[in-house]
């Protein structure tokens, strides 16, 4: 299996290139977005690769990112989505606003996609939403809020939790461990970030 391929940058065309790599050249599917991203012809590029193998076909799947790669993996293992599909979801959405939209149940963001109506999206947030374990902490907090529904301190708490938990459940969604996500946040300013910002900075942080 191809982890990713790096050579030079031969040709750039519509949904494909192909880098040359020792006198061989790849032809790599991409996205349109993530193709404009790569170098001009003659540089040197590496992209992370998906090796596909069918009976009557094997094609190579290029991404400028491992979150590209995870999210377009976690796609074509969504029952009714199809590796064309998956491309044209990259080239408009990025993976940080995917996961988020997935753990918000967010059906209008991923309706917007093209190739995306009501019933894809909602069965995709139902089959990657189950891949995800469920916290139980967030429940407990909340059960003493409503005992003490003036406690402001208990209430800002609970958000900060809730924001926490969803981005947790975004990036698991993208294939990060919950270890190595707590990690990353323990470097951040939690309290200061919203939930899509600690998803974009834990991301950074993570793909170092």
């Amino acid at each position: 299996m191809l982890a990713y391929i790096k050579g030079i940058l031969e040709m750039k065309m519509t949904g494909y290139i192909v880098i040359d790599v020792g006198g061989l050249g790849y032809k790599v599917f991409m996205s349109e977005t993530g193709i404009e991203k790569l170098g001009n012809i003659g540089e040197q590029v590496k992209v992370h690769t998906h090796y596909r193998v069918r009976e009557d076909d094997i094609s190579i799947y290029g991404f400028n990112t491992l979150e590209e790669l995870k999210m377009f993996e976690l796609l074509i293992n969504v029952s009714g989505v199809g590796a064309k599909t998956a491309l044209a979801m990259l080239a408009v959405c990025e993976p940080s606003d995917f996961a988020l939209a997935v753990i918000s149940e967010d059906i209008k963001t991923l309706t917007q996609i093209p190739g995306i109506g009501a019933k894809s999206a909602q069965r995709i947030i139902l089959e990657l939403k189950d891949k995800l374990k469920k916290e139980q902490q967030i429940d407990i907090i909340k059960n003493e809020v409503s005992k003490n529904t003036n406690n402001t301190k208990l209430q800002e708490a609970i958000k900060n939790d809730n924001k926490i938990s969803e981005a947790v459940q975004a990036l698991q969604v993208l294939g990060y461990n919950k270890k190595e996500i707590e990690k990353a946040f323990d470097k951040l300013d939690k309290a200061e970030l919203t939930t899509e910002e600690l998803i974009k900075k834990g991301l950074s942080i993570l793909g170092m």
